[in-house]
């Protein structure tokens, strides 16, 4: 462990715990925090700079937070949306402080990645599934019709699996002994001409990012409850999903270099 001041400035902490190869990362970092979090979160990290939370136990907070998403969208009207909301935005909060105290006390560790990994696993995933038995007033009424929970269900599978194909990548290159995979926009480059075509609007029309629990608890507090917003949701899942595995396939990931 390192033995930096436990009550740096916040410059200190930008400098150190907010490097390039953290917030440059192409992928990775998700526009909220390159719009105002990691503009907010060096003050939060500070204050728990000073007590003797670890950067693992603001993982575990995150994932809390991350689940009582949930939970927050199976409270009746407004304020169940409005806390799922503002829950989404804190779990962020919490996602940027706990990388920004591992970098600062030099704590990073294996296990810390896999809780981050578990956390957005569980929070993304449980959405759709809350949404839809909030749909049928579950649990103020019992349920009768299991068709909109089991729509939910399936989205939630897809949301996993476009996780785990990601990370799939990772574990296929470790057992194939190849080097770890950068994270920059020449790894994730098609190397057919006709998918970097097909590629091309979704950099504008980013449709894959809409499974993050920021953007689906903004939908459902634009839209309302609505039952066509789960199974549009999960026709759109169905095509992220597969046009993320096509283009993991068509593209250099799995090249040695």
């Amino acid at each position: 462990m390192t033995n930096r001041p436990v009550n740096p400035t916040i410059a200190q902490i930008r400098e150190i715990s907010q490097p390039v190869s953290v917030t440059g990362r192409s992928n990775a970092e998700h526009w909220v925090a390159d719009l105002y979090l990691r503009k907010i979160s060096p003050y939060l990290t500070r204050i728990l700079l000073r007590t003797p939370v670890t950067a693992n136990g603001v993982t575990y907070l995150m994932i809390a937070t991350g689940i009582s998403i949930s939970g927050a969208l199976l409270i009746p009207g407004t304020t169940g949306i409005l806390l799922a909301l503002f829950l989404s935005q804190l779990q962020m909060l919490w996602d940027c402080c706990d990388g920004e105290i591992a970098r600062w006390r030099e704590t990073q560790s294996p296990k810390g990645v896999f809780l981050d990994r578990v956390g957005h696993y569980l929070t993304e995933s449980l959405i759709p599934i809350a949404f839809s038995l909030r749909l049928m007033g579950w649990p103020e009424k019992e349920l009768t019709d299991w068709k909109i929970p089991f729509l939910g269900a399936l989205i939630s599978i897809m949301i996993l699996l476009n996780k785990a194909f990601n990370d799939i990548v990772h574990v296929s290159r470790a057992f194939a002994l190849l080097p770890k995979l950068s994270d920059s926009k020449e790894s994730s480059a098609p190397t057919a001409g006709w998918l970097r075509i097909a590629k091309a609007p979704f950099k504008v029309l980013a449709v894959q990012r809409l499974f993050h629990s920021v953007e689906m608890t903004s939908i459902i507090a634009i839209v309302g409850d609505r039952q066509p917003l789960v199974t549009f949701g999960l026709y759109l899942a169905i095509f992220v999903t597969v046009g993320h595995l096509v283009a993991i396939l068509g593209s250099r990931k799995f090249e040695s270099k």
